[in-house]
């Protein structure tokens, strides 16, 4: 067979596995910011996650929902958007390092972290303070009118 046109790794698993298995890594390294895995799984997952990085810096709303889409969970793809991509506003690719590390232990197989290139600082949203509730003032029933009130009215 030829190994004409076929690009990536198979990495033992099937096509729809694989992607979710991608997704999974992509999120766990934006929840945060520098994971440990295979050296294979990290050179997989580099170019999918730099162009979710480069959508996330463009933000508007198709590119943000491609964001989500590619990531599991909105909160992941949501820090990605707001936290993340502004700060690797200076550069135009590169955002992640891929370091190998040791040895698995099981397997002997060649383990590496991928992280981001520059530092990720955790920005706090700001909590917009909702002013204090005014509690609803009792209805007051109107006060019933004396008998020299009444006599006033009616003369």
């Amino acid at each position: 067979m030829h190994r004409h046109g076929y690009q990536g790794r198979k990495l033992g698993r099937e096509r729809d596995q694989r992607k979710a298995l991608i997704k999974g890594l992509a999120t766990s390294l934006v929840e945060h910011g520098e994971i440990e895995t295979t050296h294979a799984k990290a050179k997989e997952l580099r170019p999918y996650i730099e162009k979710l990085i480069t959508k996330a810096k463009k933000g508007d709303l198709a590119n943000r929902r491609h964001v989500i889409a590619g990531l599991s969970t909105q909160d992941a793809a949501f820090r990605l958007v707001d936290v993340i991509a502004p700060q690797l506003e200076g550069r135009n690719s590169g955002y992640t390092r891929i370091t190998r590390t040791d040895f698995r232990v099981g397997d002997n197989t060649q383990m590496a972290t991928i992280g981001f290139v520059d530092e990720i600082k955790d920005v706090e949203k700001p909590t917009v303070k909702k002013p204090a509730a005014k509690k609803p003032e009792a209805k007051k029933a109107p006060a019933k009118k004396t008998a020299k009130e009444t006599a006033g009215a009616k003369a």
